[in-house]
């Protein structure tokens, strides 16, 4: 179960423990936000895009719950536009299923993680820890240390408050 592998991961810095398990699903940002008991904008929810330079690789882009992928933003940021990976790739490229898939315990080394800047407006996110059912809370600087990013992009619209 990848929640045991993220588990495992955490271990390594004494954080394991910090996995939250739900007995309810938190597959997408609502039943998430819903679980944690947060807003769903601090659900950081991760993105998995087509790699057009490696099919066994994928880039994928962790950012705030209320936050959409811009189309131009992306392209000029990634050099391509944005196509999400199926749902079967996304678990054979990352190890996780979707509604689980986080940057953690990644060991394929074609998977490139960034961090969308829409997630520096909390004090702290909440990503999925490898399972439909399952979340870890990190500071914005924490998810970007332990997804081990390449980098900070702006490729998300926020909405307007």
């Amino acid at each position: 179960m990848s929640v045991e592998k993220v588990k495992q991961y955490f271990k390594q810095f004494g954080m394991e423990d910090k996995i939250l398990e739900f007995d309810v699903s938190s597959a997408t940002v609502d039943l998430a936000a819903e679980a944690v008991g947060v807003e769903g904008a601090r659900i950081c929810k991760t993105l998995t895009f087509k790699d057009p330079e490696n099919e066994n690789g994928c880039i994928l882009v962790q950012m705030a719950g209320d936050a959409r992928v811009n189309n131009g933003k992306f392209k000029r940021t990634f050099g391509f536009k944005p196509s999400m990976l199926a749902a079967e790739d996304a678990l054979r490229i990352t190890g996780h299923a979707v509604g689980g898939v986080c940057g953690f315990a990644i060991d394929n080394p074609l998977v490139k993680i960034y961090v969308d800047d829409s997630v520096k407006r909390f004090p702290t996110v909440f990503p999925a820890a490898g399972s439909g059912n399952s979340a870890i809370e990190l500071t914005p600087d924490e998810l970007y240390k332990y997804s081990r990013a390449l980098d900070w992009v702006e490729v998300c619209k926020i909405p307007e408050a």
